[in-house]
């Protein structure tokens, strides 16, 4: 089986719409920005954060409040159950239906989300292969990851897919999926994620700070939410009966909590704990962000800067908005 066999056609799309991009690291604004952004321009908010798509799961994910919802439409916010699964190919699918039904109300739909992944999925116009995710096989990498380390999964993939594991690095979710598709095509993952037409024009901006002023904010922001409540949030999803092992509960806050307390231990060490895996994904998505020279990266510390996007969406958004 070859790569070409695998994607098929891809076909041109129409280019007339814009898409703006608002994305940066955790506590960075996003979200607040593109409720601002949205208002100045007829907009509608799409999320790319993995971690607001699932229901029940509010405070640790810091998403929109009802009342930013009412104010502005958001999309793909509250779409799953904590034990449906959600893939960068399935979010791809439903961004696309999403941002055209958003053009054809004249509206401008603006993506606003901390999962690069996912981002760089819909805005490169990823092919992602349709090859469904095999759970025993992917226990059986997990036990291999739990006795070994994450190493040598890496390693293998690398002598398949030297540029997917490059890619992946030690996130082992990723390698796992890497092999995956490797085993169950022949093709290596990398070649199979190849990029196309996407039907709109997109303007994405990166929000960035220094990281002492982001790791402050962010600790800020886990005391709020320990405060608002996230302690009894955990605890009602684990007596709802869902299994601490679903990837919804990967996300940090729910992952740190969730073990605590079915131990019954002291939960201060887990909120530091937050607080510090907090600070490590800040440093890993200002280095993914990094690599995508696409991005036009504004300094939120001077003045002028949210002026500065919203100078520019206005000017790449108004043939469509004039029309």
């Amino acid at each position: 089986m070859t790569a070409d066999t695998i994607l098929g056609a891809n076909e041109p799309r129409n280019q007339s719409g814009p898409l703006l991009a608002i994305v940066g690291p955790t506590a960075s604004g996003k979200s607040s920005l593109a409720l601002d952004l949205a208002g100045r321009l007829s907009g509608e908010v799409v999320n790319a954060d993995s971690r607001a798509f699932y229901r029940r799961m509010d405070i640790g994910t810091a998403k929109p409040t009802p009342e930013q919802r009412e104010r502005v439409p958001h999309h793909l916010v509250d779409i799953l159950d904590p034990d449906e699964p959600m893939s960068a190919a399935r979010f791809q699918e439903l961004a696309l239906d999403v941002i055209a039904a958003i053009h054809r109300r004249g509206n401008v739909p603006i993506l606003a989300g901390g999962t690069p992944q996912y981002v760089n999925a819909l805005v490169e116009g990823w092919r992602i292969p349709q090859v469904p995710p095999d759970e025993g096989r992917r226990r059986e990498l997990e036990r291999e990851a739990e006795a070994n380390g994450v190493a040598p999964l890496l390693e293998r993939l690398a002598a398949v897919d030297p540029e997917g594991a490059t890619r992946t690095g030690p996130n082992l979710r990723r390698i796992i999926r890497a092999l995956e598709v490797y085993e169950a095509t022949g093709v290596p993952f990398s070649q199979l994620t190849a990029r196309g037409d996407v039907p709109f024009r997109p303007l994405e901006f990166e929000l960035w700070l220094p990281r002492d002023l982001l790791y402050a904010r962010i600790d800020a922001r886990v005391d709020r939410m320990i405060a608002d409540g996230l302690v009894e949030e955990v605890r009602s999803l684990v007596a709802q009966g869902y299994d601490p092992a679903l990837p919804a509960f990967s996300s940090i806050g729910y992952r740190q909590l969730m073990p605590a307390l079915a131990a019954g231990d002291d939960l201060g060490a887990s909120i530091e704990r937050i607080k510090l895996d907090t600070h490590r994904l800040v440093r890993h998505q200002q280095t993914w962000f990094r690599k995508n020279d696409r991005l036009i990266r504004i300094d939120m510390t001077r003045d002028g800067a949210v002026r500065q996007v919203f100078e520019r969406s206005i000017a790449h958004c108004a043939p469509f908005l004039h029309q």
